[in-house]
């Protein structure tokens, strides 16, 4: 493992990236508007969102106020979160540790017929792609993703409802970001480039990472393995661990320590790193079968009791 290297996170420009591909919706901010114009008061609601060159394309049901407001007034925002699957919300609601998050300014530019039409072909063509994609994928991947509720943590079975013009009626616009922010969970905001974010490709763990970190997270057998590797990586002994991001570089967890007192246990953040970078979704999951195996061959040869790695 490696330990202090500047190599083992990613910068906020890929974190940004990574945030923006692994969801699909979020928190659109427009001005208020009316016949007499900018009310200088903001309207919200949640909208579902794909990511094309990447830039935001957005749908907002017909009879939105935003499609009034954008008439007017173009400027907007966009604020969008890491995926937080299943009970992990709950979890960290509980800690008080909101999610890291994103924060986009920009403009709200409303697409044309044919642009329109272009952007939901392209959110099909993606779509079948997902679905393509979890056909080829091995056991060791589809083991993991079999755990997790899939049709509320992957993004395809998501966005798949937008296609349906039977059911709702959609505006299709283009999301232009002058700024883009990176906000922890602690509220430290960072400003990232937009250069750096041009630059930045998506891991290529984001678009199934909301799937992934359910899987591991529903699993017992796989929280258990996130014990062993606490205190065969980190030599860190915690009594439980869940994880609240993936990437190419490594995990990011929460596990379950002893507290200063002694008498009860608290939730600390952990960083577990791969000890080579996942090309793939494939490579990931492989890694994490390695390192479990490797885990577990270790306590057995410090206890001199056999034990057998999980099937997965």
């Amino acid at each position: 493992m490696v330990k202090g290297s500047r190599t083992t996170v990613l910068t906020f420009a890929e974190k940004c990236k990574n945030i923006l591909a692994s969801n699909w919706q979020g928190s659109l901010n427009t001005v208020k508007a009316d016949a007499t114009g900018s009310k200088e008061e903001i309207y919200s609601s949640k909208v579902k969102y794909f990511v094309k060159k990447g830039r935001p394309y957005i749908w907002v049901p017909e009879d939105d106020l935003h499609n009034v407001n954008t008439v007017i007034d173009e400027r907007g925002s966009l604020a969008v979160t890491s995926p937080l699957p299943g009970s992990l919300a709950s979890l960290l609601h509980s800690l008080k540790k909101p999610p890291n998050r994103i924060a986009l300014i920009g403009e709200v530019l409303p697409l044309g017929d044919k642009k329109a039409n272009s952007a939901a072909e392209s959110l099909r063509e993606m779509i079948i792609s997902e679905a393509e994609a979890i056909k080829e994928f091995s056991y060791s991947v589809s083991g993991i993703l079999s755990s997790s509720n899939f049709r509320s943590t992957s993004r395809a079975e998501n966005l798949q409802d937008l296609l349906n013009e039977e059911d709702q009626q959609y505006r299709i616009y283009k999301f232009n970001p002058s700024s883009i922010s990176y906000i922890e969970s602690k509220g430290n905001s960072h400003e990232v480039d937009l250069k750096d974010m041009e630059e930045s490709k998506a891991d290529p763990l984001s678009v199934f990472s909301g799937s992934l970190i359910d899987g591991i997270n529903q699993s017992e057998a796989r929280r258990r393995a996130l014990i062993i590797f606490c205190a065969t990586y980190l030599n860190k002994n915690v009594k439980d661990a869940v994880v609240v991001s993936v990437d190419r570089k490594g995990l990011d967890l929460l596990g379950k320590v002893v507290g200063p007192t002694m008498e009860e246990y608290e939730w600390k953040e952990l960083r577990l790193v791969l000890k080579e970078e996942a090309r793939d979704v494939e490579t990931f999951c492989r890694r994490l079968v390695e390192m479990e195996e490797e885990s577990i061959k270790n306590i057995s040869a410090f206890s001199g009791l056999p034990l057998e790695a999980n099937d997965s």
